[in-house]
């Protein structure tokens, strides 16, 4: 049992209980829009976890969100192990009625999503991605994927998005990307007025909530 829980927003479906969802948040930090997307979670009958990787700082410029996100690649262990212990408080919450957890990361948490997947994959059964990609050797991971990104994105260029397409196939994992015509990165979050669209934020979510669903319950 937890008796200390990690730093992070957690909640937790009416009923009490569900199956699994960590929420890894982009580079401007565990913010109101991100405890909103466990919220919708927790409401479909999720139990959700999302870590505070920065430790309690928030941007909410770009230049101050570049600064918080570079920091974190002067201790790669450190967050990995952040994340790890997130995983397990999941794990020991929803392990009893359920035979894995998902992983939802947004621009900079997909790409420590993926390193999950390949590092857990006895545990991580589902991975959603949102306009975020990574490198790895996913030969290691078992879960299946789903991503939603902007067709046309200078923080994700569309050469970024195919390969990784290309390296989950290879390497044997089901994996299904859509693509956005006519948005910009950042789509799904609607404090971000420059680029929030509502039409393909609410198709990105119904998607992904019934990839989730189809995959943990």
């Amino acid at each position: 049992m937890f008796h200390v829980q990690p730093e992070g927003y957690l909640a937790v479906p009416h009923e009490g209980n569900g199956p699994g969802i960590l929420v890894l948040h982009p580079w401007w930090g565990l913010n109101d829009t991100i405890k909103e997307v466990c919220d919708r979670l927790a409401a479909e009958g999720f139990v959700v976890f999302a870590p505070d990787l920065y430790h309690g700082k928030l941007a909410t410029t770009i230049a101050e969100a570049e600064q918080l996100a570079g920091e974190l690649d002067g201790r790669q262990e450190t967050v990995m192990a952040d994340i790890a212990t997130a995983v397990d408080l999941l794990w020991q919450r929803t392990q009893a009625n359920y035979q894995g957890i998902g992983v939802v990361g947004f621009s900079l948490g997909a790409f420590y999503a993926l390193r999950l997947s390949g590092a857990e994959p006895a545990r991580v059964c589902a991975v959603v991605l949102f306009y975020g990609t990574g490198d790895g050797d996913f030969t290691q991971a078992s879960a299946t994927y789903q991503g939603h990104f902007a067709a046309a994105d200078p923080y994700e260029p569309e050469e970024n998005v195919d390969w990784l397409e290309s390296a989950l196939i290879t390497a044997g994992r089901a994996a299904t990307f859509y693509r956005y015509a006519g948005v910009g990165h950042w789509f799904f979050e609607r404090d971000r007025m420059d680029a929030y669209s509502e039409p393909a934020a609410r198709l990105a979510w119904e998607r992904s909530l019934s990839f989730l669903k189809q995959a943990l319950l």
